[in-house]
């Protein structure tokens, strides 16, 4: 057993509640530009609404005033359905004013996901950003049978939007909301997420203020050159995801300006208009810059140059890793690197910088795992990458690189206050000021803590530095029929950095050799296709009833044959797949085989391909 545990730089009793990360900024930089906001149906290009800090607290507790006349209760459940935007923020932060307790539901969720989570979760108001979403929290509310206080819509609803909510507050005074906002401590529950459920049913996390307001306080503490005033961000993940969240409370609290976006198409246009200094990306994102930028060489006939580009791009990165380690080096790049640098960085280098608004210090990595190369890749662009690791459990980061000590392929170092353990199976443990309280129900909490530390169900390595590397899911472990036991996740990683694959799953239980199911990215695979002047690859269809097609189409064998050929070399040979087959199927959430975070769910996959995997092993090996 190995853990390492990072001190506590700042303690969250400073705070008596998540409220007074916003008021204190408020007390000390009331004018402060803490939003951008962009008007309905308004172009990425036309300018935004700035809304203070003042501002902001003015309109929170208007809506506060709102919530306490319609009946919202100290301790009682509010739900936030919508996309991503400004009101989020707003009714977030009103039902804390409020009192209340936070129960956000992703906005692509189902009938009877609403339904369940309303009931499980005691909700007594809910707020919608559309009339589709009211709808839906309607008949959930209908469903469960809960005595429900209304349903409030941010976009207008005649008599039920969050203006005649304001209105019906109009004779609430400042003084009972400032009563209600103070009666929430560190340990009272915040906020009640439900889990994504990758391998089980969704489990209400409950997160404290305590737990926001520590890991608030210590990651901004830690990372002093990325949360700094006069920065700013684009929000574009789910508003229900706890990092979001987490992001944007650092943000309020220290003077770094947010813009919200609810369709992340809109990311790259608008990243030109906002400018951030920072951004909070999934890998995916990353692989689609770089395959975008590939696409636009090719259509140059600059394909080689760009590879050779590519190729140097991390080998800068690789010497500046290597510099960060031993700061006192004096050996730098040598002369034919610099000459090579120098030169891809006026013919693409800086055009991409200036595509991501020309201002960016850095962007953090989460949700998945990141490529190492492609990591590299992005620090050679002068633009570093930081990835971190983190659960809902543990209010989003629990490790996570820190600049000027960036390593590709790890996810870090614990952060301030927190510990992490390494089990004797592998399993990585965490106990510190972001562990949530436990789940809802008592029954889920069983099996969750193993003397005083969460259970994250992921499998790691810790160094002698503390530094963290995941190398796989516990549940995720495969046992051949031979009895060797194989994580898949280093294998599927590495496959997955090709910008055609979406997601990559290794098979085998109980079978001879391992086997491999790609899922290919539609749209990259078109726009590869149209770049090497494929018409009937352009053209793929993905299946309407939810299913699974197989693709044997020769070219998108080999291509990506030779992903896994690459992915193979880097892994022992009894852990190599010795057999693919590529698939086509929906992606989107609506489907059911993936989170609203576009995660695997790995056991709703694998029933709805079994019969393409019983072939895959019914085939002659010579068919591979």
């Amino acid at each position: 057993m190995r853990e390492f545990t990072t001190p506590l730089l700042v303690e969250p009793s400073v705070h008596r509640n998540a409220t007074e990360l916003l008021m204190q900024r408020f007390r000390t930089s009331p004018d402060h530009v803490a939003f951008e906001v962009r008007a309905a149906d308004a172009a990425i290009t036309e300018p935004w609404r700035r809304v203070t800090t003042r501002q902001f607290v003015e309109e929170v507790r208007a809506l506060a005033k709102g919530l306490i006349a319609v009946g919202l209760r100290p301790g009682e459940s509010l739900a936030i359905m919508s996309p991503t935007r400004y009101e989020w923020a707003l009714a977030d932060m009103a039902a804390w004013f409020a009192g209340a307790v936070v129960v956000p539901i992703y906005e692509t969720s189902a009938a009877p996901q609403v339904t369940a989570i309303l009931g499980d979760a005691g909700v007594r108001l809910a707020v919608a950003g559309t009339a589709g979403h009211a709808a839906l929290l309607e008949h959930g509310f209908e469903q469960a049978e809960i005595p429900g206080l209304g349903v409030w819509t941010m976009d207008a609803r005649p008599g039920a939007d969050l203006a005649e909510l304001v209105v019906r507050g109009a004779g609430i005074s400042d003084a009972a909301v400032e009563e209600r906002r103070l009666l929430a401590d560190l340990d009272s529950v915040a906020t009640i997420v439900y889990t994504s459920g990758t391998t089980a049913a969704p489990k209400g996390a409950l997160i404290t203020h305590g737990n926001f307001v520590g890991q608030v306080l210590n990651v901004a503490a830690a990372y002093t050159e990325v949360v700094r005033e006069g920065g700013n961000t684009i929000i574009f993940l789910p508003m229900s995801h706890v990092l979001a969240r987490g992001l944007q409370l650092i943000c309020l609290a220290n003077g770094m300006r947010i813009a919200h976006l609810s369709d992340p198409r809109d990311v790259v246009p608008a990243l030109g208009v906002l400018r951030p200094t920072f951004l909070v990306v999934v890998p995916r994102v990353l692989q689609k810059i770089q395959a975008s930028a590939a696409g636009a060489a090719a259509k140059k006939h600059l394909g080689r140059v760009w590879s050779s580009a590519q190729r140097t791009a991390v080998a800068w990165g690789r010497f500046a890793e290597a510099r960060d380690a031993d700061p006192a080096a004096k050996a730098g790049p040598g002369l034919r690197l610099r000459l090579r640098h120098a030169l891809y960085d006026r013919l693409f280098y800086a055009r991409l910088r200036e595509l991501m608004g020309g201002r960016l210090d850095f962007l953090l990595s989460g949700a998945a795992a990141l490529d190492a190369e492609l990591s590299l890749f992005f620090r050679g662009l002068s633009l570093p990458v930081i990835e971190g690791y983190g659960l809902t459990e543990t209010t989003a980061p629990l490790t996570g690189n820190m600049p000027g000590a960036i390593m590709s392929g790890s996810v870090g170092v614990p952060m301030p206050g927190t510990t992490v353990r390494i089990s004797d199976q592998g399993e990585v443990l965490a106990r510190g000021v972001g562990v949530f309280a436990g789940y809802r129900k008592p029954s889920d909490n069983t099996d969750a803590f193993a003397d005083g530390f969460f259970r994250t169900g992921d499998l790691g390595r810790i160094d002698g530095t503390g530094r963290l590397t995941l190398t796989g899911r516990l549940k995720d472990v495969i046992v051949t029929a031979g009895g060797k036991t194989i994580s898949p996740a280093i294998w599927e990683g590495y496959v997955e950095g090709d910008p055609l694959v979406a997601h990559a799953v290794m098979v085998g239980e109980g079978k001879p050799y391992l086997g491999g199911l790609v899922l290919l990215d539609p749209d990259s695979v078109a726009a590869w296709a149209a770049r090497k002047g494929i018409a009937d690859l352009a053209r793929l269809r993905i299946p309407d009833d939810g299913g699974a097609v197989r693709v044997d189409d020769a070219r998108l064998l080999a291509a990506i044959g030779n992903a896994v050929s690459a992915a193979n070399a880097k892994i022992a040979q009894s852990e190599q797949v010795r057999r693919f087959v590529l698939l086509l199927t929906d992606l989107s959430e609506a489907n059911g085989i993936v989170t609203p975070t576009m995660k695997l769910k790995r056991a709703a996959f694998a029933e709805r391909t079994r019969h393409i995997v019983e072939t895959l092993y019914a085939q002659p090996r010579s068919q591979a």
